[in-house]
């Protein structure tokens, strides 16, 4: 019986003995469950794949990965972070989501962590795109780092444009005048695609043109400016490109422009996403193989103005582990987990150098256009009632598109409306 209980008790010596081991290498005191609220699909994926590879590195950290929609993501944070639970250690954010999770002090402050460790934000992050993850917005303290690079781009034929001496747009007036073109010689194709549906889809495709016209929504200082010259320039403009969409357009979503987009009968889309376009080169899905150009959006009396929608990465203030959090979160965002998420995943990094890199460009060959887009992109307005202006905007603007209403009383009206819920 001794011989047994000292055996038992061997066995438990070499077995501390070889934890005691782990945790020396693993450079922590104990073995720690990070849990992270985040975003289904691609995401997802991505999400799963960074933390495989940090656990290569770091074994005594384990993760529970909440998949969530985008809109299931914002309602179960924001009640968990109002509340103060503390149940999650790492968030994503969409980017026009942020403001209300900043200004409400609801994230930890990542200056002042990066301050505590001695290091900086690396400089091969895009400026645009650290930007939103400010408050307040461009230059303000650091509260999330960006994790998921997306940006609206604007595709063409170039078959069809080169059949006709239409030369590649850098301005919107171009892109109207080759859909003449188009509309009067390929009765088969639809010159221009977009999508007409009310609320965010219409507005994502109306953003960019404002922009480029000199209009906007609000200021920088967070005053309605919507009822002015440059918008109704561009909202008259952009009724006059739908004179060029299929019938129907009204409702179009995401969906039926990339089937027109990959069967070849649409001949160029105002707005295109990096995940619409994943396999526009390949043959088994697509019919304009090599026949797609990808850009950023033309300009007009501002510079190209295309939409960013970058997807944050964050600790909350009431997370238990904030010092693994922040470790987690820079590996997350480096260079080389960013390049191998791009390379295994297909998400759009936040980085130059990985937009830069040749095996990328040659996998993906929209990565310069992306890049571009992402650098000289805007970001919607920085407001916690974002959500709110966008569905009255979207609204508005739909009128306009199917003829209830014109371009003037669009603005007008929703210029008024938008007041109201500023005020």
């Amino acid at each position: 019986m001794k011989r047994v209980v000292l055996a038992i008790c061997g066995l438990a010596i070499v077995a501390v003995s070889l934890w005691a081991r782990g945790v020396e290498e693993s450079g922590t005191e104990e073995s720690i469950t990070l849990t992270i609220a985040g975003r289904d699909g691609a995401y997802g994926e991505a999400m799963e794949f960074a933390t495989a590879l940090y656990r290569e590195q770091n074994p005594n950290v384990e993760f529970e990965i909440l998949t969530l929609s985008g809109s299931a993501l914002f309602e179960q944070t924001v009640v968990d972070l109002r509340s103060g639970a503390g149940s999650y250690d790492v968030i994503l954010i969409d980017d026009p989501n942020a403001p209300q999770y900043m200004a409400a002090g609801w994230l930890a402050d990542l200056d002042e962590m990066y301050a505590q460790r001695g290091v900086s934000l690396d400089s091969d992050f895009i400026g645009p795109a650290v930007g939103v993850g400010r408050f307040p917005a461009g230059d303000g303290t650091l509260y999330a780092l960006p994790h998921v690079g997306n940006v609206a781009l604007f595709a063409y034929r170039t078959d069809l444009f080169e059949e006709y001496g239409l030369a590649p747009p850098d301005r919107w007036e171009q892109v109207a005048a080759a859909a003449e073109v188009l509309a009067q010689n390929e009765p088969e194709v639809t010159p221009v695609l977009f999508r007409g549906s009310k609320g965010n889809p219409i507005v994502t495709g109306f953003l960019p043109i404002l922009w480029a016209f000199g209009g906007d929504v609000l200021n920088a200082e967070g005053e309605v400016v919507l009822d002015s010259p440059e918008s109704l320039a561009a909202l008259e403009f952009f009724l006059r490109l739908s004179r060029f969409a299929p019938e129907g357009v009204a409702n179009y979503q995401s969906a039926q422009v990339r089937d027109a987009l990959y069967n070849g009968s649409g001949a160029i889309a105002i707005e295109v996403w990096p995940g619409w376009i994943a396999n526009i080169n390949n043959p088994d899905e697509s019919a304009v193989v090599d026949q797609m150009q990808i850009r950023a959006h033309p300009g007009q009396v501002r510079g190209s103005s295309p939409m960013i929608g970058i997807w944050l990465a964050a600790i909350p203030e009431s997370s238990r582990n904030k010092d693994a959090a922040f470790d987690f979160l820079t590996f997350l965002t480096s260079e080389e987990t960013q390049r191998r998420i791009a390379r295994e995943v297909g998400v759009p990094p936040t980085r130059v150098s990985v937009h830069q890199d040749p095996e990328l460009q040659e996998m993906y060959f929209w990565y310069p256009a992306q890049l571009d887009g992402l650098q000289n992109g805007v970001a919607r307005p920085r407001t916690d009632r974002w959500s709110e202006i966008e569905s009255n905007l979207g609204e508005y603007l739909q009128l306009a598109l199917i003829g209830e209403i014109s371009a003037r009383e669009a603005i007008a009206q929703a210029d008024e409306q938008i007041r109201d819920i500023v005020d």
